[in-house]
């Protein structure tokens, strides 16, 4: 036992030497009392559930006693009263930073920042690996913040004076970066069930986020990889038993033995080799097209071959291979030979990204998941981490499932979240997302509308007369008079006899303005889009003249248009007569002159045919 103590020290101590740990933070914005208005930072705690991709505004309080909150505060005393949360201000010390979350959630809170009592950088509040802190833990839903000392005492400060009420506002809108319209996750995992709470934990994960990973998956919108962190051992153990029942490949990929004890049950290196025939599953489902095949091993298998059960082992593993109708021989390709004293490919991929890089650090703990390259910080749950995902995508192009209602809020059922819309037509520039809403003029019917989005939207194109008559005027009296032409793509004009900007139209009185009807003989009367223009006695109005004229002078008009039109038909058909009758005459001559050709041989051979005669006369 004792060398198994210092393998596991030495192991700890590698793992954890010159390691990268980033803290994930968030912003803490001051909006009241104007004289300590300003933004910091926070620290994300890993556990309850932060608001990604959210913000909250909240009133501050502190409170006068167990400012530490480590003990139960009675009743409800936080819980707002008004439409602005209760933000609880408490101190760091004396007990577990998860147990003052659960507290304050209890008096009614619906976050907390803990103020540390220490100058120092800001880190991540962990959730303890506590029997009995277990039991609260996964009922912490509230999002809490670690401030730093100074900041901290500036709110106390001001809660003191008691002036101004002091709000503030906490953003995770930039805590998950959100660059494009697919979000890359990874999972670090383990195929041990046997290693307490946290496998426990990491194992329901698994089961309940299965079905959106596999939707998620097969709609293009994520890509997921699994991961499993392994060490090195130590040289100076490299030899010994201990090492070479807890490693593969002579000591270069290692796993602590599950039940910590040598003498009894499963090594550790049957956890590393199940661990890489579960990324050889992955690696092979991707590259026959069945990337989320993982998930369905995965809990095939901890249903099928789990240690509890003694039935952790490579035939139960081939067994649910099978199932799945994954190609073994494949697979076994990919794990390579554990007893070969040369590096995995696979395995020397997991531990190069096990070390942190760029703005992303060491990986040291499982379970532990990755957003768009940044550590996922809160508990582990189904709709927690779906909401992580969901913040991970580009605003708009987020998938369905991101905006149900026990995912997000949709704002635009709030007063059109603030944006345009036509009532009548039920159209809005209102669109949900899940880090708010957007106001963008839409496209229905294939019709697109242009504008701002926030106070106007108008029909643009062909067929936008069709919608709501493209947000022109139109009016219907005797007859329906429109200001939106099918033949111009933008704009609104006033039909003829009305004048106006084309959104608003009024009919123009022609006879009051001088404008037709004007002849000495006229009498004109204005109508809705047009007028009516009598003569005196027996005239007659010609509109296209603005003039009277006489019937008979009409009529002879009339008389001599249809001599005129007689006159031309007559022409036309004698020309076409003369056309036909030379045309005819063309072709004879020329049907004459082919025969005239073959005549000549007819004719030679009646004079032949007279000679003959002509000689037997005689």
């Amino acid at each position: 036992m004792a060398d198994l103590r210092a393998l596991l020290i030495v192991l700890t101590m590698i793992s954890s030497a010159s390691g990268r740990f980033v803290v994930e933070k968030n912003g803490v914005r001051v909006i009241r009392p104007e004289h300590i208005r300003g933004r910091h930072e926070g620290a994300i705690a890993n556990f309850g559930v932060p608001h990604y991709g959210g913000t909250m505004v909240g009133t501050v309080m502190y409170p006068e006693k167990n400012s530490t909150a480590c003990d139960a505060f009675g009743g409800t005393p936080f819980k707002s009263r008004t439409r602005r949360p209760v933000i609880l201000l408490v101190d760091r010390g004396d007990c577990y930073f998860a147990l003052k979350a659960w507290n304050a959630q209890r008096a009614g809170a619906a976050a907390v920042l803990v103020a540390d009592n220490v100058d120092e950088p800001l880190l991540t509040m962990e959730d303890p690996e506590d029997a009995q802190a277990s039991e609260y833990i996964e009922k912490i839903n509230v999002p809490s913040v670690l401030i730093n000392r100074e900041f901290g005492e500036t709110l106390k400060m001001a809660l003191t004076e008691g002036t101004d009420r002091v709000i503030v506002k906490l953003d995770w809108r930039e805590s998950m970066p959100h660059p494009d319209e697919r979000v890359e996750y990874e999972f670090w995992t383990n195929s041990n069930d046997e290693c307490g709470p946290r496998c426990d934990e990491q194992m329901s994960f698994v089961k309940n986020f299965k079905g959106h990973a596999q939707l998620l998956e097969k709609g293009g919108f994520t890509q997921f990889t699994p991961l499993y962190i392994t060490w090195r051992c130590p040289e100076a153990f490299k030899l010994s038993k201990r090492c070479k029942s807890q490693c593969i490949n002579r000591g270069r990929y290692c796993a602590p033995d599950p039940e910590h004890d040598f003498s009894e049950g499963y090594e550790g290196k049957d956890v590393v080799i199940e661990n890489l025939r579960q990324l050889c599953v992955h690696r092979i489902g991707n590259a026959t097209g069945r990337p989320w095949v993982w998930w369905d091993f995965v809990t095939d298998y901890h249903a099928r071959c789990s240690m509890k059960n003694k039935r952790y082992s490579r035939d139960c593993a081939e067994e649910v291979v099978r199932s799945l109708g994954l190609p073994l021989d494949k697979i076994d390709k990919c794990m390579g030979d554990p007893e070969a004293g040369v590096s995995n490919d696979v395995l020397k991929i997991e531990q190069e990204l096990q070390l942190g890089h760029g703005s992303r650090g060491d990986i040291t703990i499982l379970p532990t998941l990755v957003i768009n390259n940044v550590q996922y910080r809160g508990k582990l749950e189904r709709s927690a981490v779906l909401k992580a995902i969901c913040a991970g995508f580009k605003e708009s192009t987020e998938p369905p499932v991101c905006l149900s209602g026990d995912i997000e809020t949709n704002e635009c059922l709030r007063s059109n979240g603030g944006c345009w819309q036509h009532p009548k037509l039920n159209i809005t520039a209102c669109k949900d997302t899940f880090r708010g809403r957007l106001c963008v003029c839409p496209i229905v019917n294939n019709v697109p509308y242009q504008g701002d989005g926030y106070t106007s939207c108008e029909a643009v194109g062909p067929g936008r007369c069709t919608m709501g008559n493209g947000g022109c005027w139109t009016e219907t009296r005797e007859q329906t008079y429109s200001a939106c032409l099918d033949s111009e793509l933008t704009g609104c004009r006033c039909p003829k006899g009305f004048q106006g900007d084309g959104y608003k139209c009024e009919d123009i009185d022609e006879c009051k303005e001088k404008l037709a009807c004007n002849c000495p003989e006229c009498h004109c009367k204005n109508k809705w889009g047009g007028y009516d223009c009598n003569c005196k006695g027996d005239l007659l109005y010609v509109k296209e003249e603005d003039a009277c004229i006489v019937r008979n002078r009409l009529r002879f008009g009339w008389n001599l248009a249809i001599l005129e039109l007689s006159c031309v038909a007559g022409a036309g058909l004698a020309g076409y007569i003369f056309y036909k009758y030379r045309l005819r005459s063309y072709m004879d001559s020329e049907i004459m002159a082919i025969m005239s050709q073959y005549m000549p041989l007819d004719n030679h051979a009646n004079e032949i045919e007279s000679s003959q005669q002509h000689s037997t006369a005689l």
